[in-house]
């Protein structure tokens, strides 16, 4: 074989190569960009709770202080490895901002390895000078969330009795509200008013509580105000709002967070007792308020593995898919 018939083979192969190098490079960039859209929570002017300001996001150090436009990030798993579920992320910050990266979606990437979705929520904070009513602004973004996603159950290949929610520090707050909400505060008049609004389950990573005693006096304040009355700090104390209708709840904490006390966690494990509703709270020694997805101290490092082992023992995903 002579080199003129070598080459024009030789070149053939390297331009195939190439197209698929391309080809998987493409494909790899449209799943990056799919796997992580943005959906607005509300269609354009029907926002409730609004005094109609437009207002850009204002973000500084991987932190979101400001959110013009509140929804969500979708993060879903490959197809093959979809195990049903879905899970609502509120990332923490106090009520004053959102730590969307350390709480958010770094925590929704460890969701798609155990093969569930998830939905990092960019919820209005308390601040925002577009809100009417201060305290309902994030849960009505967490209830319209939750029936978004339920109303596109069937479309994402999720089970709309398998959708849940998680939170850490103030976004625990925000999930546990979710969790024990009974009126629909999301409610503009539009098809999903009609779908429910409450989370099949929730996970709660040193969440604020009580906003009265044993309050985060920072969460307190962003969400309620200066010198919030008696009733209102109840009100939003989410252990005080148990019903029977709350879903079952798994909780971390450590015992050495001297920013949320434990006590918040034990007295949600209380009210979900009381009702009878199954609750798995796991109050390690050690973490502080620092209880991430990696890098925590002694066995604290165990939670994810912990939280897998519920959800699969509570039937939210199977321990593992069927052969097709």
């Amino acid at each position: 074989m002579g080199i003129y018939n070598v080459i024009p083979h030789q070149l053939k192969f390297i331009t195939m190569f190439f197209k698929i190098i391309l080809a998987a490079f493409l494909l790899t960039c449209t799943f990056k960009v799919r796997a992580q859209d943005f959906i607005p929570l509300w269609p354009k002017g029907k926002m409730p709770n609004s005094k109609g300001l437009k207002l850009k996001d204002s973000i500084a150090n991987e932190r979101i202080f400001r959110v013009g436009t509140p929804g969500m990030y979708t993060f879903f798993p490959s197809v093959t490895e979809n195990k049903g579920a879905a899970v609502v992320i509120c990332p923490g910050g106090g009520y004053e901002r959102l730590a969307y990266i350390i709480s958010g979606t770094q925590l929704a990437k460890w969701f798609n390895t155990i093969g569930m979705s998830a939905f990092v929520l960019n919820y209005r904070l308390p601040n925002s000078p577009d809100l009417k009513q201060r305290e309902i602004g994030p849960l009505q973004d967490a209830q319209r969330a939750i029936k978004i996603i339920r109303s596109n159950a069937a479309k994402w290949n999720i089970k709309p009795d398998k959708i849940g929610i998680q939170g850490s520090s103030a976004g625990g707050h925000l999930a546990a509200l979710a969790s024990t909400a009974t009126q629909d505060l999301s409610a503009i008049g539009d098809t999903l008013d009609k779908t429910a609004f409450q989370p099949n389950f929730s996970i709660l990573v040193s969440p604020v509580i009580d906003l009265n005693k044993f309050a985060h006096a920072g969460s307190r304040r962003n969400l309620l105000g200066e010198n919030p009355s008696i009733e209102l700090m109840e009100k939003y104390s989410p252990h005080l709002q148990v019903t029977e209708t709350a879903p079952p709840s798994f909780m971390v904490h450590a015992f050495n967070d001297k920013s949320v006390s434990v006590r918040n966690s034990l007295l949600f494990y209380q009210a979900l007792l009381d009702k009878n509703i199954s609750a798995s709270l796991h109050a390690f020694p050690q973490g502080g308020h620092a209880i991430a997805l990696r890098n925590n101290p002694g066995s604290t490092e165990l939670w994810t593995s912990l939280c897998e082992s519920w959800l699969v023992e509570m039937g939210f995903i199977p321990e593992k898919l069927p052969l097709k």
